[in-house]
């Protein structure tokens, strides 16, 4: 029985090893959470499966929170845990959508973002192929540099690189056709 047992100073250590890893947890919430959030809901485009997806992901990083060795690499390591997190779900989740083509399930409800343009960029961004959108996406919204970019979605920088500018083209053209648009529709 005597094997089972521990001093207090065993006691003690684990408080203040657990109270260590509480102060770490909490440290990366308040840090990263916005951060996270708005990664995701760019992923996601749903408020709800988005919050879902943020908290899965710190739920994993509480649980793993001993493997993060570097503090500076937290905001990387946390977004990898998402887009891992991300992926699950439709691992989970097979759905048959043979029967229905992207443009039939589109959400095509109109609201009053629709007239502004923060809302047209977003719009048009979600467009972009998803191997534009998502190193954009980590630059513009997450504000990660092109070799953090690289480590994270495992790609070469000139990859990255070379998807950013497309992503910047692809817009810029984008805003070059409505400016055409508007100009022939006004006059």
């Amino acid at each position: 029985m005597k094997l089972f047992s521990r001093n207090k100073s065993d006691k003690v250590s684990v408080l203040s090893d657990m109270r260590e890893k509480q102060r770490q947890y909490e440290a990366l919430v308040s840090a990263y959470h916005k951060d996270l959030y708005r990664y995701a809901y760019w992923l996601i485009q749903d408020q709800h499966i988005a919050e879902d997806v943020v908290q899965e992901t710190f739920l994993r990083a509480w649980k793993s929170l001993d493997s993060l060795v570097d503090a500076k690499a937290a905001k990387s390591w946390l977004i990898t845990i998402l887009r891992r997190e991300n992926a699950r779900r439709f691992e989970r989740k097979q759905f048959d959508m043979s029967e229905y083509d992207e443009p039939n399930i589109l959400d095509k409800s109109t609201d009053i973002e629709d007239d502004t343009e923060q809302y047209w960029l977003n719009r048009q961004i979600n467009k972009l192929p998803l191997e534009y959108r998502e190193p954009l996406v980590l630059q513009v919204v997450a504000g990660f540099s092109g070799d953090e970019i690289a480590g994270l979605l495992d790609l070469n920088k000139n990859t990255v690189m070379t998807r950013l500018f497309r992503a910047r083209n692809m817009l810029k053209e984008a805003l070059d056709n409505n400016s055409t648009l508007e100009r022939s529709a006004n006059g």
